[in-house]
């Protein structure tokens, strides 16, 4: 049996539950692990990191599509535009010699479930 995406089949219970009022002195807090004792004396606070991905890891993790990296020189590459206009989009596909329009869906295939044999 496989339970339903993102069911949680862990579940915590007392001090370790999400709102228990004592789980913050049984959990320890990863900033304190990381600092230092040099740092102690510093007025800068840290701030968590972003949980935020961009768009181009998002890109390179799904589709395994690097726009980060040139693929001649492998160089930075960076976004100068997003064209979002269709007339626009049409002008420019058709001075490369690309299609505007996607091509059509083919018709889906009939699939017999109980063939009789």
């Amino acid at each position: 049996m496989v339970p339903r995406p993102r069911l949680n089949l862990i579940r915590f219970h007392g001090v370790l539950a999400p709102n228990a009022k004592l789980r913050a002195e049984i959990i320890p807090d990863g900033m304190k692990n990381k600092s230092k004792p040099s740092d102690a004396n510093d007025d800068v606070s840290h701030s968590p990191a972003s949980v935020r991905i961009s768009w181009a890891r998002l890109l390179k993790r799904v589709f395994d599509i690097d726009i980060e990296h040139c693929l001649h020189c492998g160089g930075t590459l960076k976004i100068i535009a997003a064209i979002l206009e269709s007339g626009a989009i049409t002008k420019i596909l058709d001075h490369l010699g690309l299609p505007a329009r996607a091509p059509p869906r083919a018709p889906a295939q009939a699939f017999e479930l109980f063939e009789p044999t």
